[in-house]
């Protein structure tokens, strides 16, 4: 394979991904930008169909009234990001969420759940002081990714199905985005884009640990891309353990798969290995507590427990009543029937799994990044979260900020033009790409499960500083390892070998990321848990991590978070506003 074998092709926008973020670019793209702007969309799998917004569950977070408030819902946003979010992402993400559920609506097409007087029906879910959380039952996701994928595919956009980006090409001056180095899996060719704007939602998925949510072809690509082109990425220390994962045991995939977060909301019940309820011994608001203390909660009664055949708790949600949570939850209740569970009428083990990654590159309010020409959105973006996410405040993150970049790029394209790329960055990733095509073949597979195992072990839940170096030991074994397994390269066609190899060399490098971003952090905020440094320092104080390649070296520094908008000890809630409007259970 030479740099001369690299297909060349031009377009004027392109979007990585096609989750909320990606979907919704295009679409406000074709609307923004002047008229014959050719706008090109990529996926490493198929439109509609693959990615974590599709996976999205309990709902869409956004004040609508009843008392609720923007000013309530960003509040709640920087209380559960523990001061670390930045304020003006968050502050429009709640601003921007009012805007884009009626888009939803009454531009996409999308059926949500309505109380009996037509208004919208919003649930309650954990660490919030309002239930705002509208939905469709409880797969969500999916009628969201529905309605705009039935927009996308009618708007005329160019479709690039089954393209994986491996490598973001600077000019060479390294100022501006030239375009992306992908692979058309379908053929094994590999496809250069140039770009005068490209826009980065591949997604974060954390599947580097033994447990966890998101699809198996969410592996950092898009961070381990932007790590290698120079880019700052901010809080890479926050990894989000949802509470309740499944846990069906080693023989199914369905190990690890959410039940959402509405079932806490809801009343449902934590059932340690002795029969108690345990929450409220962690956390005044029990069950609703955030995901980050619910976790850890459950982590806690986990280690406390020597039964070998009982490795995690329980959700109970009997008590409510089987007919209504079978009524109410009708998808999590045959998700778990499906394993061989009555969440209905019983009781079903649960796990802390790996969920969401609230770090990312470097971002502004618009999506704009350092380099010229690229903007990122969805989860690859950091800084809306801080260090812990709310539950139905990332759907709601990927499709305000998808949109918001789609109008910015559709606004900026005008200025720009297609930028020579630096071609000895082009055959360094090329050659990167096809490096195990040279090597013997052997199996992927058991290295990814030894990373998934060392990641939950030792940065996982709770974490210490003798354990996170013991981690990067052993992420640079893995490493190693992986440069000494090669693939068979005779046929290139859909070799899923080939980008399994690919997957576990970006989640290596941004696993070293991730645990070096929690050496650097010396306290305790939100996802990130140090039992040798469990207090979480002064919130005037709070400062985030930010991690760099440089000279072939991640370095991690920290940098003071800006209070742009409110102070800790203070609100924007006006005076006399009650500080709650739920309960907990």
């Amino acid at each position: 394979m030479r740099i001369q074998d690299i297909e060349r092709h031009d377009t004027d926008i392109l979007i990585l991904g096609t989750g909320g973020a990606g979907l919704f670019a295009a679409l406000h793209a074709k609307q923004t930008a002047p008229e014959g702007t050719k706008i090109t969309i990529a996926v490493k799998g198929l439109i509609g169909k693959c990615g974590c917004t599709r996976m999205v569950q309990g709902g869409y977070n956004v004040a609508l009234g009843g008392g609720d408030t923007v000013e309530r819902h960003f509040m709640d946003t920087i209380n559960g990001g523990k001061w670390l979010p930045n304020q003006d992402m968050a502050w429009r993400l709640c601003e921007q969420a009012v805007v884009r559920i009626r888009e939803l609506e009454n531009e996409v097409g999308c059926f949500f759940d309505r109380n009996k007087d037509g208004s919208l029906h919003q649930k309650a879910f954990a660490g919030q002081t309002a239930d705002r959380t509208v939905h469709k039952g409880d797969l969500t996701g999916i009628e969201i990714i529905n309605r705009l994928m039935e927009k996308v595919l009618a708007s005329g956009v160019e479709k690039l199905q089954e393209h994986r980006a491996v490598g973001l090409i600077p000019t060479k001056d390294g100022s501006a985005l030239a375009g992306v180095l992908m692979i058309d899996m379908r053929t094994g060719k590999f496809r250069l884009v140039r770009a005068k704007t490209v826009m980065m939602g591949t997604g974060g998925g954390p599947t580097m640990y033994k447990y966890h949510t998101p699809s198996g072809d969410k592996t950092m690509d898009g961070l381990a891309m932007a790590l290698r082109a120079g880019l700052p990425l901010r809080d890479m220390e926050m990894v989000q353990f949802h509470p309740t994962g499944l846990l069906a045991g080693d023989h199914t995939r369905m190990t690890g798969t959410v039940l959402e977060e509405g079932l806490r909301g809801a009343g449902g019940q934590l059932i340690n290995h002795s029969g108690a309820r345990f929450m409220f011994d962690y956390d005044g608001k029990g069950e609703r507590a955030t995901r980050d203390v619910v976790s850890r909660g459950i982590y806690a009664e986990m280690r406390k427990n020597n039964n070998p055949e009982q490795e995690g708790v329980f959700i109970s949600m009997s008590h409510l009543g089987p007919e209504w949570v079978a009524q109410k939850f009708k998808g999590m209740v045959k998700r778990c029937a499906d394993s061989g569970f009555d969440l209905a009428a019983g009781k079903v083990e649960v796990v802390p799994t790996a969920h969401y990654f609230m770090g990312g590159v470097v971002v502004d309010v618009d999506t704009r990044t350092a380099m010229e020409g690229l903007y990122v959105a969805g989860e690859d973006a950091g800084g809306a979260h801080g260090s812990n996410r709310l539950g139905g405040n990332g759907v709601a993150n990927s499709t305000v900020y998808g949109g918001i970049a789609g109008d910015t790029m559709g606004r900026d394209v005008a200025g720009f033009t297609l930028r020579e790329p630096d071609e000895a960055v082009l055959a360094a990733e090329l050659e990167r790409a096809i490096y195990p095509l040279t090597k013997k073949p052997d199996l992927v597979l058991p290295l990814r499960k030894q990373l998934q195992d060392l990641m939950w072990e030792e940065v996982g839940v709770m974490r210490t500083e003798a354990g996170m170096k013991r981690g990067l030991t052993g992420i640079a074994e893995v490493s190693d390892a992986l440069m000494d397994v090669g693939v068979d390269g005779s046929n290139l066609a859909f070799n899923l070998t080939w980008h399994d190899w690919l997957n576990l060399r970006s989640l290596c490098d941004i696993s070293e990321v991730i645990t070096k971003a929690g050496i650097t952090r010396e306290n305790s905020r939100g996802a990130h848990f140090r039992e040798d440094y469990p207090e979480p320092g002064a919130m005037e104080d709070s400062a985030f991590t930010v991690a760099r390649l440089e000279s072939g070296v991640v370095q991690v520094t920290e940098e003071p978070v800006q209070f742009t908008i409110v102070r800790p000890g203070e609100t924007v809630l006006p005076e006399g506003a009650p500080e709650t409007l739920v309960a907990a259970q």
